[in-house]
């Protein structure tokens, strides 16, 4: 009986601590993590640098420009277009290894290719760095297109047109890809900039700008200007193609105001979009179909991607157009290209596609526009007589994605201090002194939904699931809970003794 009364309590203990674990499951949801820890190596050699002068809203502003931070040294710092990525150069290890590494905001991991593939130039030879140290450790990352696996490591990384200094960062040395780097590309790397909760295999692997604000003391601020506005994606020629700057934002690289909307989750840049208008017309969707599953802002991304019902109804809202019924339907799901004579410009046929972004005042909203030079992008010259475009939207399964087609008409703050990012018209998004985006506002935003996000509708189904498992966890603890007492009844009537004492007497005799 003792031992029947012990597997009895320890079954209850285990739905204990299953009940807890349930329960403990749900309140993490959203999930919160903070930044993992990385041991910085005592050989790390920082160059010091004073903290920038910060405005009242906490953003680093690069104004005095005879001070010792002064970001119109990181100006121009990207190259690259829309088609192909932006990238920026780095110097990897010791003695360094220079290496051109593309800039994703939809991602958390730095890594760098360490081995040969068809499609590079040269990788980051770990052999070759005395100070790279591997962790033993392997990832694998998989992208909407293309995935990579390899070893974590940690060496040191420094940004010639980036903060002074050099830090020690986490690295992903790829050793095997499928789809990820392509031809006429040139970068050999990555560098994911968002949020912990992305990093893989796990959030303890702290991702390189939360490095790189907590060693070289920087304000947890970056801003990104691309400027490959109207480059053709198959162009062999390199230019200078934007600005990545850390720390906080350059006012020469923009103009007129910078419109805040909030991040609604630290994972992604997932922001919240209200509604969407293609030319003046509003597609008046349900502002949760804007959502579904997540709405973020990725530079890694080239097209503006679509949840499917949205990019239907935009696709037949420019399609009223009398100017382009008879487009074939290749051209809307990007298996087709469309071509003029050369030196003809399509722009008059397409309406320019605006987003509604609830502002930091939730009751109201801003409107970031795209004129059609930034979604009809030039793709290539067939045999020298035609101009041929591509469509620079296409439908997504996981998501809205505000990606470079979009992001190229503005210069975008990623206000990591303040939970928010913002849209300002970028000084290089202008063709023929014409510019190619607008943002206007406020508007209010008392017409839609107080909260267009999916998440309260995740977190719903949450709550049912883990009320659920919590009253089944209720009700096998009764039924136990009445094995156990019921006996002990039993034989307490009869003047049986308890188990307890049983365990005295027996040590007695």
């Amino acid at each position: 009986m003792a031992h029947h009364h012990r597997a009895s309590l320890s079954i209850v203990a285990f739905v204990l601590t299953l009940c807890a674990g349930v329960s403990e499951c749900y309140f993490a949801i959203p999930l919160k993590l903070n930044a993992g820890k990385v041991n910085v190596s005592s050989t790390l050699i920082m160059a010091s640098l004073r903290s920038p002068r910060v405005d009242g809203k906490g953003l680093s502003l690069a104004t005095d420009l005879t001070g010792p931070v002064n970001f119109l040294d990181l100006v121009n710092n990207l190259q690259g277009d829309s088609g192909r990525g932006y990238y920026i150069e780095m110097t990897i290890g010791t003695p360094g290894q220079t290496v051109n590494i593309l800039v994703d905001t939809g991602s958390s991991n730095f890594a760098v290719a360490a081995a040969s593939h068809p499609f590079i130039t040269h990788y980051f030879n770990t052999a070759l760095s005395s100070t790279y140290v591997s962790t033993g450790r392997t990832v694998t990352v998989r992208y909407t297109q293309g995935n990579w696996e390899g070893e974590l490591g940690i060496d040191h990384v420094s940004i010639p047109k980036g903060p002074n200094g050099t830090i020690t960062i986490n690295i992903a040395a790829i050793l095997s890809s499928e789809g990820f780097f392509l031809p006429g590309i040139n970068w050999q790397g990555i560098l994911g900039l968002a949020y912990p909760m992305l990093a893989r295999p796990d959030s303890s692997v702290e991702p390189f700008f939360n490095s790189v604000v907590k060693q070289l003391g920087i304000p947890d601020v970056f801003s990104l200007q691309m400027c490959g506005v109207g480059l053709s994606a198959s162009s062999s020629a390199e230019t200078l193609g934007g600005s990545l700057i850390m720390g906080g934002i350059e006012p020469t690289l923009y103009r007129g105001a910078v419109w805040y909307t909030p991040i609604l989750e630290e994972w992604y840049y997932q922001v919240e979009v209200l509604k969407l208008e293609v030319g003046d017309q509003n597609l008046d969707l349900d502002c949760k179909e804007y959502n579904m599953d997540k709405a973020i802002v990725d530079s890694g991304t080239t097209l503006l991607r679509l949840p499917v019902n949205v990019f239907t109804a935009v696709v037949n809202a420019i399609t009223q157009s009398s100017l382009i019924q008879d487009f074939s339907a290749g051209f809307w799901d990007g298996s087709k290209l469309a071509c003029w004579m050369k030196g003809e410009t399509p722009w008059r046929f397409f309406p320019n596609l605006s987003i509604y972004l609830r502002a930091t005042n939730t009751s109201q909203s801003f409107r970031i526009t795209i004129l059609p030079q930034l979604y009809i992008q030039p793709v290539t010259d067939i045999d020298g007589t035609l101009d041929c475009f591509r469509f620079g939207v296409s439908s997504s399964a996981n998501g809205l994605v505000i990606g470079a087609t979009v992001m190229e008409g503005f210069y975008v703050v990623f206000d990591r201090i303040q939970r928010r990012l913002g849209f300002a018209l970028s000084n290089c998004a202008v063709s023929g002194g014409v510019a190619l985006s607008e943002v206007a506002g406020p508007f209010s935003a008392a017409d839609v939904a107080a909260d267009c996000s999916t998440r309260m509708f995740k977190e719903s189904i949450m709550w049912v699931v883990s009320y659920a498992l919590m009253a089944i966890c209720a009700l096998v603890l009764i039924i136990l809970l009445l094995l156990l007492v019921l006996p002990y009844r039993r034989r307490h009537r009869s003047g049986e003794i308890t188990d307890e004492s049983s365990l005295v007497r027996n040590r007695i005799k």
